[in-house]
C-alpha cells in the first residue's frame, strides 16, 4: 500500500511539472511562424530507392480545349518532366493521362501533376497552371452548378462574382493573393492555403445571395489589421463591420388564409342523424301522407320563389334608365331686404352721358358757346 502511494505520489509530481511547463509557454508563439522560414524541399536524398509501385491519373477536357492544349504541350511534358513524371494527350478520346515512372522519387508529385491537368481542362491559363507545382501553392475547384435551382438567378449571381468588367473578382485576387478562374459550373482558385479559404467562402456567400462587397470590405479590414504586431494576439470582432440581411420585400400573403382551431383534448360531437332531426321537429310521429303533403308544399314554395327571380330578371330589360334633365336649375339669390336707391341713380347718370343707345327724353338746352359757333359758321359762308 505505501508503495502504490509513493508511485501516486511521484506521477502527481511528474504531471504537475508538466502543466506548469505548458502553461509557461505562450500560445502566440506557437501559432504564429517566423519570418523568412520555408519547408526544406524534397530531393532525392530523401527518397533514394524511389517508387514501388506505378499511379497514374486521367482526366477528360471539352472539345473547345484541344487548340490551345496542342499549342502548349510541349510546355507541360517540359514541366513535368522535371519531377520525372510521364505525360499523354488523347486527342480522339479527348483525355490527358499522367503516370509515375522508376525516376520518380516525390510520391507527392503525382497528386500537383493530377491537379495540373484539372486546372488545364477548367480552362485555367498553362502560365498560371504550372505554379501547382510549387510547394507552397495549392488549388481547390468549387462546384457552384448544383448550388442555385433557378437558372436565371445562377447566371445572376455568378456574374455578380465577377463584377463589371471583372472589377469584384480583381479585389479578391489581389486580397487573397489567389489566381480565381470563373467558366461554367466551376470556380477554379489557385494559390496559398490561407487564400484558398478566404475564396471559397466568398464564393459560397455569393451563390447564398450575400454579396461579395461585404466580404472584401472585411478582407480589407483584416490586412490592415494584420500589419499591426499589437493587435495581432487580439480579438478583431470590434474593428470586423456586421452586416444585417435587409429583406426590404415583403412575404406574399395567401388569399385564403386558413385559421386554425383551437386544441381540445375531447372529440366533436357526434351529428344528429335524420331519425334525431325528425323526433326534434315531431315530424317523426306524422303519418306518410302528412308527410308527403309537407315535402311537396315547401317544394311548390321553392318554385314559386325561383319564378319570380326569373321574371325580375328578364323585366329588368324593359325597366327604362332614369334620364338626365338638361337644364339645370338655377338658384336664385336672395335678394337683400333694402334696395340701395342712390347706387341706382348714378346707374342711370352714367347710361344717359353715353351717346349709344336711343336719345335722352328731355334733350337739354343748348349753351352760349355753341350759339356763337353757330352764327360764324353762317357769316364764313
Amino acid at each position: 500500500m505505501a508503495s502504490s502511494k509513493a508511485v501516486d505520489g511521484v506521477g502527481e509530481a511528474q504531471t504537475g511539472k508538466k502543466e506548469k511547463k505548458t502553461k509557461m509557454v505562450d500560445e502566440s508563439d506557437l501559432l504564429t511562424v517566423p519570418d523568412g522560414w520555408k519547408e526544406p524541399t524534397f530531393t532525392r536524398d530523401d527518397n533514394p530507392r524511389g517508387l514501388l509501385e506505378e499511379s497514374s491519373f486521367a482526366t477528360l477536357f471539352p472539345k473547345y480545349r484541344e487548340a490551345y492544349l496542342k499549342e502548349c504541350w510541349p510546355l507541360v511534358e517540359k514541366a513535368l518532366a522535371e519531377a520525372h513524371i510521364k505525360t499523354s494527350l488523347d486527342l480522339i478520346e479527348g483525355s490527358i493521362t499522367v503516370s509515375t515512372t522508376k525516376k520518380t522519387f516525390d510520391p507527392y508529385a503525382i497528386v500537383r501533376a493530377r491537379d495540373l491537368i484539372k486546372l488545364l481542362a477548367r480552362s485555367v491559363p498553362f502560365e498560371q497552371a504550372v505554379r501547382i507545382l510549387q510547394d507552397d501553392i495549392a488549388c481547390d475547384i468549387i462546384k457552384i452548378g448544383t448550388l442555385v435551382r433557378n437558372r436565371e438567378r445562377f447566371v445572376k449571381r455568378r456574374q455578380r462574382l465577377i463584377g463589371p468588367k471583372g472589377s469584384t473578382l480583381k479585389a479578391l485576387e489581389l486580397l487573397t493573393n489567389c489566381y480565381v478562374m470563373v467558366q461554367g459550373n466551376t470556380v477554379s482558385a489557385l494559390g496559398p492555403f490561407g487564400g484558398l479559404k478566404e475564396v471559397r467562402k466568398v464564393v459560397m456567400d455569393t451563390m447564398k445571395n450575400i454579396h461579395p462587397i461585404y466580404n472584401i470590405k472585411t478582407l480589407m479590414i483584416k490586412q490592415e489589421l494584420s500589419k499591426d504586431p499589437e493587435l495581432r494576439v487580439q480579438s478583431w470582432e470590434r474593428f470586423l463591420p456586421k452586416f444585417r440581411h435587409k429583406n426590404l420585400t415583403k412575404r406574399r400573403e395567401p388569399k385564403k388564409k386558413s385559421v386554425k382551431k383551437e386544441y381540445t383534448p375531447f372529440p366533436p360531437s357526434q351529428p344528429e342523424s335524420k331519425v334525431d332531426k325528425e323526433l326534434a321537429t315531431g315530424e317523426f310521429f306524422l303519418r306518410e301522407s302528412v308527410k308527403k303533403r309537407k315535402k311537396m308544399e315547401e317544394i311548390k314554395v321553392k318554385q314559386a320563389e325561383a319564378l319570380t327571380k326569373r321574371q325580375e330578371e328578364r323585366n329588368k330589360a324593359f325597366i327604362p334608365p332614369k334620364e338626365k334633365p338638361l337644364m339645370k336649375k338655377t338658384t336664385k339669390a336672395p335678394s337683400e331686404g333694402k334696395l340701395d336707391i342712390e347706387a341706382i341713380k348714378e346707374k342711370v347718370k352714367k347710361a344717359k352721358t353715353k351717346k349709344l343707345g336711343a336719345p335722352p327724353v328731355n334733350p337739354a338746352p343748348p349753351t352760349d358757346n355753341t350759339s356763337n359757333k353757330k352764327k360764324k359758321t353762317k357769316t364764313k359762308g
